[in-house]
């Protein structure tokens, strides 16, 4: 599956993006698509050039949306916390090396991002064919007998979407990650469990309900980066 290029969600999405927003969408896009190809390809220290890229990257983004400060480094304390307990304590799912790249935090925050981005540009057309798309795809792969966490999952998107306070962004990021997950397991940076350990459920390489966890990480983020309520 080839990388998608920001413009394909400008033109889906509700409007342009601004010359500088659209050089760091265009930039963080690149160094998630090519990243994974070049950690995949790039010989021995391929892992800790990427790593140094991503991390040198973080400041720009740190530094383009001030106002979206605090959610990007709530967002970096989750995801690193997200993927310890995922991967290494319940071996959900297992990168190439058997570790944690250490691209792949700052990663979560680019994706992060991108979704902040795409939020606000998306079509209301858009957003409710994400969600009608993940309900047949999901309902489909577990009636097939392939993906049994996956509805589970689409409850917890589904559940986020209509009662969360930023439904569009969880359909932006469910979209976002889910075409990082084919990305990245096409190439074979890391590799789903076939199974669900200690439920035996099969698991499909990735599971097409895998956004659930990215709107989790945008629920959890955004409480943070939303401004709290003065008293009166």
């Amino acid at each position: 599956m080839p990388p998608v290029s920001p413009s394909v969600f400008c033109r889906c999405a509700g409007g342009a993006f601004r010359p500088g927003t659209r050089a760091l969408v265009l930039l963080c896009s690149l160094t998630i698509a090519l990243g994974l190809v070049a950690d995949q390809w790039g010989g021995p220290w391929a892992p800790a050039l990427v790593s140094l890229w991503v991390w040198g990257c973080l400041p720009l983004l740190f530094r383009h949306s001030p106002h979206e400060a605090r959610g990007l480094l709530a967002c970096l304390c989750i995801a690193t916390l997200g993927e310890g307990v995922l991967s290494l304590v319940w071996g959900l799912y297992d990168y190439r090396e058997g570790t944690i790249p250490l691209f792949v935090p700052p990663g979560h925050v680019m994706l992060y991002w991108l979704g902040l981005q795409l939020a606000p540009r998306l079509s209301g057309g858009l957003h409710r064919a994400i969600v009608f798309l993940a309900l047949i795809g999901v309902t489909g792969f577990a009636l097939a007998g392939k993906d049994g966490l996956g509805p589970a999952l689409l409850l917890i998107f589904l559940a986020c979407v209509r009662w969360g306070p930023t439904p569009r962004l969880y359909t932006s990021m469910f979209l976002l990650s889910l075409l990082m997950e084919l990305w990245g397991t096409w190439l074979g940076n890391w590799r789903w469990a076939a199974q669900v350990p200690g439920l035996g459920w099969p698991l499909a390489n990735p599971p097409l309900a895998a956004g659930a966890f990215y709107c989790v990480l945008d629920l959890l983020a955004g409480l943070v980066r939303r401004p709290q309520a003065q008293p009166a």
